[in-house]
C-alpha cells in the first residue's frame, strides 16, 4: 500500500475514509488488471469467467468507494463520488496491495496472483461481515458470496496447472515464487487501521495469516 497519511489528530471519520479507500482500491486495481485479459484468455469459457471475476471485483470496489465518498463528505464536504475517487486521485494516494498491481504475465502468473489474493480476500470479507460498522458489514456479507466462488475457481486452476505438464508445473511454481514476496503486507495493519480494529470496525489482518497459509 502507499504511504498512509499522517494520523496525528486524525478524526475517526478520516481514519474510516482511508480504510475504505484501502478496501476499495485493491479490488479496483485487480479488476483493471483482469480486464487486460479480455479476448486473450486461453479458452473461451475461461475468458468469460475471468471477465466476470473482474466485474465482481469492480462492483465491490464501487460499493467501498461510494461509502468512502459519503464518509469523506462528513469530513470535507461535499466529498467525492466513486468515479472521482477511482480516476481523479494521484497514484501515490491509492492504498491497494502491491500484489494486485503486478503485471499479468502468463496465465500462470495471473492465476497465482489471483489465488493469493482470493484466499486472503475471502478471509478478510468474512471478518468484515462482523464489523461494528453496519455498512461495512453489509458490503462484506454481500461480497463474501462472490469471493467464495473466486477462490474456488483460482484454486482449481493452481492445482490444474501445478499438477499438469512439466511446463505448466514449472510456470506455476515460478509464479508463486515471484509473487510470494508481495504477500507480507496483507497481514500487517498500519497505524490508521489499528484504532479501527480496536473499535471493532476494521478486520485484524494479523489474525488472517494462519488460516491463509493453511489454505
Amino acid at each position: 500500500r502507499s504511504e498512509a497519511p499522517l494520523i496525528h489528530n486524525m478524526t475517526r471519520d478520516e481514519q474510516l475514509f482511508q480504510y475504505l479507500l484501502q478496501l476499495g482500491d485493491s479490488p479496483l486495481i485487480l479488476a483493471q488488471r483482469l480486464g487486460e485479459w479480455v479476448g486473450r484468455g486461453p479458452v473461451l469459457e475461461e475468458d468469460i469467467a475471468q471477465t466476470n471475476v473482474g466485474l465482481d471485483l469492480l462492483g465491490q470496489a464501487r460499493l467501498w468507494l461510494a461509502y468512502a465518498g459519503e464518509v469523506e463528505a462528513r469530513c470535507r464536504p461535499p466529498g467525492r463520488d466513486e468515479d472521482a475517487l477511482a480516476f481523479l486521485r494521484e497514484s501515490g494516494q491509492f492504498r491497494n496491495l502491491l500484489l494486485v498491481e503486478q503485471p499479468n504475465g502468463s496465465f500462470a502468473d495471473t492465476t497465482a496472483r489471483q489465488f493469493l489474493f482470493d484466499a486472503w480476500h475471502l478471509l478478510l470479507l468474512r471478518a468484515l461481515a462482523r464489523s461494528a460498522d453496519a455498512t461495512i458489514a453489509g458490503i462484506a456479507a454481500k461480497a463474501t458470496k462472490e469471493a467464495a466462488y473466486h477462490v474456488e475457481r483460482s484454486g482449481d486452476w493452481v492445482i490444474r496447472l501445478g499438477d499438469g505438464t512439466d511446463e505448466s508445473h514449472a510456470k506455476m511454481q515460478a509464479a508463486i515464487d515471484d509473487l510470494w514476496t508481495y504477500t507480507g503486507e496483507m497481514f500487517t495493519p498500519d497505524a490508521i487501521e489499528l484504532p479501527l480494529v480496536e473499535a471493532g470496525i476494521a478486520a485484524d489482518l494479523r489474525s488472517l495469516a494462519a488460516p491463509w497459509r493453511q489454505q
